[in-house]
């Protein structure tokens, strides 16, 4: 669809000098003022609209990265809750607790830790968690901010609705005012 408006002059129509003009709006000649300038304000909305899902999209998936780091960081401390007290040998290793789910969320999320294997001792074991909390905060930062321009994007959006609306009803208010001193 083109979204576009045209002014398009109307030939030898001037009132006290001032040419005359009419509107093309979508592809559709003919309109007036009132349709060419309300179809103005709801393509500013529709456009903030589009944004606005877009950036919802972007919280959703951060959203989900902070839910999958946060099962792999639960895995991580249960694992190294499984391994005896600090003060026994440093080389006890345990089983990393769902192995195959962290693995998957650490390549997915493209995340690479040093150590990371199906057993793992202390040490790689909290270069893991130190890790995956790393990651988890600077995510968490990223979707503060991105929920703070989701929350402007909202805010533009009703303002240009209202907007729209309220030229809308303006353009119909003159329109009436016009008809009624006319005397029609």
């Amino acid at each position: 669809m083109n979204k576009a408006i045209t002014v398009d002059p109307l030939t030898d129509n001037s009132v006290y000098g001032i040419q005359q003009v009419q509107y093309t709006v979508d592809g559709v000649p003919g309109q007036n003022f009132s349709d060419a300038i309300s179809a103005a304000a709801f393509y500013v909305a529709t456009a903030i609209e589009e944004a606005t899902s877009a950036y919802s999209a972007v919280v959703t998936a951060r959203q989900k990265k902070v839910d999958d780091l946060g099962i792999a960081l639960a895995a991580f401390n249960e694992t190294n809750s499984n391994l005896p007290p600090k003060n026994q040998k440093s080389k006890d290793t345990a089983e990393v607790k769902d192995y195959n789910r962290v693995k998957q969320i650490l390549d997915y999320y493209e995340i690479s830790i040093n150590g990371f294997a199906k057993t793992m001792n202390r040490g790689d074991i909290q270069k893991a968690v130190t890790e995956v909390q790393y990651q988890m905060d600077k995510e968490d930062n990223y979707l503060q901010q991105d929920l703070v321009s989701l929350q402007s994007f909202i805010s533009k959006r009703d303002n240009a609705y209202n907007t729209a609306s309220k030229i809308v009803k303006k353009t119909n208010n003159a329109a009436q005012s016009t008809i009624a001193n006319i005397g029609g």
